[in-house]
C-alpha cells in the first residue's frame, strides 16, 4: 500500500492529454491512467487538442494516428512548431497503419502502441517517458539554478556591509531551492571581529522565516566533512568554509523532501557564499588596516611638519637679517610651478625644497655668515660650501631624499659656472633652476646686514640680463608673469609675515 502511494504521488506530477476521435477510446485512456495516479484530460477534436497544448501544460500525449479531419502525424507536425518538449506516443489500431520510422523520427514521437485490450505495454512507455522527463527536468533545475548563481553572486560580491552580504546570501539560496525558509550562521572568531555588545552566543546569525537554530552546536561539534547534511523538517544544510575549516553553515527548508539537484545546488552555491563571506571579511580587515595606516600616516605628516618647523627656524634663527627668506623663496618658486601647470606633488616638493635650501648655512662660521664687509676668496669658498653641506644634512633622513638634489643644485648655473658641481642647462634639476630665480629675486629685493634692498625693477632688469646665462631663460620669463599679479603678490606676502 506505501508502495503504491509513493508511485501514485510521484506520477501525480505529471499531466497526460488523450487525443482521439472515439470518445470511447479516449474515456478508457484517462480511467485506466487515472486509476495509476496520473492527471489525465481528455480531447476528440484534433484541432482543439493542439490549442489545449499551446495554452496548457502537458508533459506526455497520447493521440490517435487515423483521425478526422486531420491525422496523428499532422497534428504532431503542428505541436512540434511551438512545443519541442512534449513527449507523444501514437496511438495505431495495427501496425500496418503506423506511421513510417522517417516520420516518427522526423517529428520525434517517442513511440507508438498498437491498441488492444490490454494497456500494459502503453503504461510501460508512459513510464518510461515519465522517467526521461524526470530526467529532463532534473537537467532544467540544474541550468536555472547554476545560471541563477552565476547572475546572482556578482552582486552579492558587490555588496559591503556583513549583514547586507549575509542577507542576500541566505535570500539568494533560497530562492535557489524554492525554499519555504533559510539561514546562515557563521563563528564570530571566524569573522575576525568581536560580536556587539547586545550579541548573545558565539554565532553571527542572519534568517529568513523560523530555521531551527537550536542545533547549531552540535552540528559544529560535530565536524562533519563538510559534506550537505539533512535533518528533520525538510532543512537540507550546507558548510560553510574558511580555505579547509568549517566556520558557519547555511540552511534551507525546502517545499517537500529534499531533491537530489537541490542538495547539489546548495552544496555549490554554498562554495560561492564562503567566498563571499572570506572577501567580505578580508574586506574589512583590508579596510581597518587601511584605517590604520592612514591614522599612521597622519602621524608621520605631522612629525614631518613638525621637522620642517624646527629646521626652518633653526635656520632663521642664525640670521635675522634673513629670516622669512626661506618663506618667501618657497612662496615664489611654487608661483611660477602653478604658472606653468605643474600637479600638487611636483608644487609641493618644490615648496619644501625652498624652505631648506639654505640649510647648509647652518655650517658656516657666524664670523664668515654675519661679516659687514667683503668677503676674502676663503671666506666666499666657505659660503658656497653650503648647498652641498645642505645636501648632506638631508640626506640623512629618508623624508627629505626627493629634495636632496634641488637643494644640492639651487647655486648651479646655465652658462656651467654655477656650484658645487658646475652643471650646464638641462642638467640642472627643474626644481633647482625655479629655486634659483626665487632665491636671486627675494635676496635682490631684501635688505641685508651688508647692503640695502636693490628695489624691483632693478631686481627684474637683473633676472632680464641673467637669462641664458645664470637662469634658465624660459623660467625668468614666466616669473616676470607672475611678477604683474602685484596685488596678490602684497597679500601673499603679507600673510607669510604673520
Amino acid at each position: 500500500m506505501r508502495k503504491h502511494q509513493k508511485v501514485a504521488d510521484v506520477v501525480s506530477n505529471y499531466s497526460i492529454l488523450a487525443l482521439d476521435d472515439d470518445p470511447t477510446m479516449t474515456l478508457t485512456l484517462q480511467t485506466y491512467f487515472q486509476r495509476s495516479g496520473y492527471h489525465v484530460d481528455t480531447e476528440n477534436d484534433p484541432y482543439q487538442a493542439i490549442e489545449r497544448v499551446r495554452t496548457g501544460h502537458y508533459d506526455i500525449l497520447l493521440l490517435d494516428f487515423l483521425m478526422t479531419p486531420i491525422c496523428g502525424d499532422q497534428v504532431v507536425e503542428q505541436i512540434r512548431s511551438f512545443n519541442q518538449d512534449l513527449f507523444i506516443i501514437l496511438l495505431t489500431g495495427h501496425k500496418s497503419m503506423a506511421p513510417p520510422i522517417k516520420t516518427i523520427r522526423d517529428l520525434e514521437i517517442q513511440g507508438y502502441y498498437e491498441k488492444s485490450d490490454r494497456f500494459d505495454q502503453l503504461e510501460l512507455l508512459v513510464e518510461s517517458c515519465i522517467k526521461s522527463i524526470k530526467q529532463m527536468r532534473t537537467i532544467q533545475n540544474y541550468q536555472k539554478g547554476l545560471t541563477k548563481i552565476t547572475e546572482t553572486m556578482p552582486r552579492i560580491y558587490s555588496l559591503r556591509g556583513r549583514e547586507e552580504v549575509a542577507d542576500a546570501l541566505v535570500q539568494a539560496a533560497k530562492e535557489l531551492l524554492d525554499g519555504r525558509s533559510g539561514y546562515l550562521a557563521l563563528q564570530w572568531k571566524s569573522l575576525l571581529e568581536q560580536p556587539p555588545a547586545e550579541q548573545t552566543g558565539p554565532y553571527f546569525i542572519r534568517s529568513i522565516g523560523s530555521p531551527p537554530l537550536e542545533n547549531l552546536d552540535s552540528l559544529f561539534q560535530q565536524q562533519i566533512r563538510q559534506d550537505i547534511v539533512q535533518t528533520e523538517g525538510n532543512w537540507v544544510i550546507a558548510p560553510i568554509v574558511n580555505e579547509k575549516e568549517i566556520t558557519g553553515y547555511l540552511g534551507v527548508q525546502t517545499e517537500g523532501a529534499p531533491q537530489y539537484y537541490q542538495r547539489q545546488l546548495l552544496e555549490i552555491f554554498a562554495r560561492q557564499a564562503s567566498s563571499a563571506v572570506w572577501n567580505g571579511m578580508l574586506r574589512r580587515l583590508l579596510i581597518q588596516k587601511n584605517e590604520e595606516l592612514v591614522r599612521a600616516n597622519d602621524v608621520l605628516r605631522e612629525n614631518y611638519t613638525q621637522i620642517i618647523s624646527a629646521m626652518r627656524l633653526l635656520v632663521d634663527t642664525k640670521d635675522i637679517y634673513t629670516r622669512g627668506h626661506s618663506d618667501r623663496v618657497a612662496y615664489y618658486a611654487v608661483r611660477l610651478a602653478r604658472e606653468m601647470g605643474r600637479d600638487e606633488d611636483f608644487c609641493e616638493r618644490l615648496r619644501v625644497a625652498g624652505l631648506f635650501h639654505d640649510i647648509g648655512k647652518i655650517g658656516v662660521p657666524d664670523e664668515i655668515l654675519f661679516k659687514d664687509g667683503r668677503l676674502t676668496d676663503e671666506e666666499y669658498a666657505k659660503i658656497k660650501e653650503h648647498s652641498a653641506n645642505g645636501a648632506r644634512i638631508l640626506s640623512s633622513l629618508s623624508r627629505f631624499q626627493p629634495i636632496v638634489p634641488i637643494v644640492r643644485a639651487h647655486h648651479e648655473r646655465m652658462d656651467g659656472k654655477g656650484y658645487p658641481d658646475g652643471l650646464r642647462g638641462e642638467q640642472i634639476p627643474l626644481e633647482a633652476r625655479m629655486i634659483a630665480v626665487a632665491d636671486s629675486y627675494d635676496a635682490m629685493t631684501s635688505n641685508r646686514r651688508y647692503r640695502s634692498s636693490l628695489g624691483q625693477d632693478r631686481a627684474v632688469g637683473e633676472l632680464i640680463a641673467g637669462k641664458g646665462s645664470q637662469f634658465d631663460a624660459t623660467l625668468v620669463e614666466v616669473f616676470l608673469r607672475v611678477l604683474q599679479d602685484k596685488q596678490r603678490l602684497q597679500k601673499d606676502l603679507a600673510d607669510l609675515e604673520e
